[in-house]
């Protein structure tokens, strides 16, 4: 195995694989201390870009991190590399691939063309030579659009998940909540639930109350209810009307393991929503959700850093064509991510990794209570993926989620983000608003909204009694 070398003053540093590697050229963060692969100090984290910048790409093909013997990921992820897209960068290093990324020539197109010759831990390696602006610009040049009853990702558009959870799942409360979010223009990306308890009954029954209030106001969007894969599984047996699978996962199959769930039930699951044909524009029918620290908290991570594990979860979710995927960023709490500076770089990483492997990135900017973290963070990172072209971002009443306890974005925070930077919500979801007297043809939200919202609340309620 090779060993990598660097020389910092007049002191040489020596990284005996390229996890090793890797682990130690990454911006610090707690997690990666709590596990004890991250750098000791600046100078060490300096030497080790310089040698990971004069890795070959070629070389991620040749020393798997992860054994494929015993890891159904890193299979995956040798199983979709397409020799013929990687042709066009394999003869780079990885510091000449975050050049290549950021010039003028390399355009969305080209960068949608190298996708699959791409693997995770190529994105992760590129991504820790790249400055909060690197991952900006280079992530704003890749529109990856996927579509079920309206269009996500397309220029100049950015969507929102309507998130009503409710800590007992009421549902004239969790109605209320859509009412208010619809009020605001969210739930163009989807109108997901929380479930507070993930048994079948529950799920069917929130299942029907959402298919109720989007076929009575005839809206352009989906519906999901984030209980187990398993669960969902049983709902659609069943004959519950389920738009989109959900499902966490991970980047090692230990960890995906921890979920209780592997790549066949992910599989199966996908071929029964697909035959259910839900989707009017477009059959993307898959919802994941990964997050920074997943692998480790399951003692999952094979000595590997926390943003390369999360990189390679993006091989799982690609294997699916999803409508959505989201990096929870900072809902493990401050182990993983211990503050405001560190959640912002990890969601500017992972937006990247994700779009740069083909996937139609959404980020829920969010951090548990106990977190060096406040609403300002948050609306740094809001204003950050809005510049990169993110896909969506979460809307919860008042950035506080009362089920799962947390903080997140709200409502009135994406319309801030649709003003300053002139988005809009997906198309067909924008003429429905405009149809329903919601907004106007300029995105603003309309005169008259308080009666609207009454009324609108008041049949929304009735439909949940």
């Amino acid at each position: 195995m090779p060993e990598y070398v660097a020389r910092v003053g007049s002191r040489s540093y020596r990284f005996e694989s390229l996890g090793e590697l890797l682990a130690k050229a990454t911006p610090a963060r707690s997690g990666d201390e709590l596990a004890g692969v991250a750098a000791p100090d600046n100078e060490t984290r300096l030497a080790a870009r310089r040698a990971l910048a004069e890795v070959p790409l070629k070389r991620f093909l040749e020393e798997p991190l992860i054994d494929p013997a015993i890891d159904d990921v890193s299979r995956l992820i040798f199983d979709q590399h397409r020799p013929e897209a990687f042709a066009a960068i394999e003869h780079l290093t990885v510091g000449e691939f975050r050049d290549w990324l950021l010039d003028y020539d390399t355009t969305g197109e080209v960068l949608q063309g190298v996708a699959w010759g791409i693997t995770p831990e190529m994105a992760a390696a590129v991504s820790k030579l790249m400055r909060n602006q690197d991952l900006i610009l280079a992530a704003s040049k890749i529109r990856n659009v996927t579509a079920f009853r309206d269009t996500i990702g397309l220029p100049g558009r950015i969507s929102v998940r309507l998130q009503p959870n409710h800590p007992t799942d009421h549902p004239q409360a969790i109605a209320a909540t859509i009412a208010e979010g619809l009020l605001y223009g969210c739930g163009d990306a989807v109108i997901g639930i929380n479930p507070a308890t993930d048994d079948l009954s529950n799920t069917m029954r929130l299942l029907s109350l959402m298919e109720s209030i989007i076929t009575r106001f005839e809206i352009p969007t989906q519906s999901c209810v984030l209980a187990h894969v398993t669960t969902q599984m049983q709902a659609m047996k069943r004959g519950a009307p389920v738009d989109l699978v959900f499902q966490s996962i991970a980047g090692t199959q230990a960890a995906n393991s921890s979920f209780g769930v592997t790549l066949g039930m992910l599989d199966e699951a996908r071929v029964m929503a697909i035959e259910l044909r839900r989707g009017t524009v477009g059959q993307n029918c898959m919802y994941f959700e990964t997050g920074q620290g997943s692998c480790l908290s399951a003692d999952a991570h094979h000595g590997l850093d926390q943003q390369t594990c999360e990189a390679r979860a993006y091989a799982v979710a690609r294997r699916y064509e999803p409508l959505l995927v989201n990096t929870v960023v900072g809902f493990i709490g401050p182990e993983y991510l211990f503050d405001g500076r560190q959640i912002l770089r990890a969601g500017l990483e992972d937006h990247f990794c994700g779009k740069l492997l083909g996937l139609p990135m959404g980020c829920d900017i969010c951090y548990t209570n106990h977190a060096e973290a406040d609403p300002n963070d948050s609306d740094n990172l809001l204003g950050l993926l809005g510049m990169a072209g993110c896909n969506y971002v979460m809307g919860v009443p008042g950035t506080d989620d009362i089920m799962l306890g947390y903080q997140s974005t709200s409502f009135h925070d994406v319309h801030f983000l649709r003003q300053t930077l002139g988005l809009r919500p997906a198309p067909e979801f924008e003429d429905w608003l405009v149809r329903m007297g919601l907004t106007d043809s300029q995105g603003r939200l309309a005169e008259g909204r308080s009666e609207r919202l009454t009324a609108i609340c008041s049949e929304l309620v009735s439909i949940a009694e």
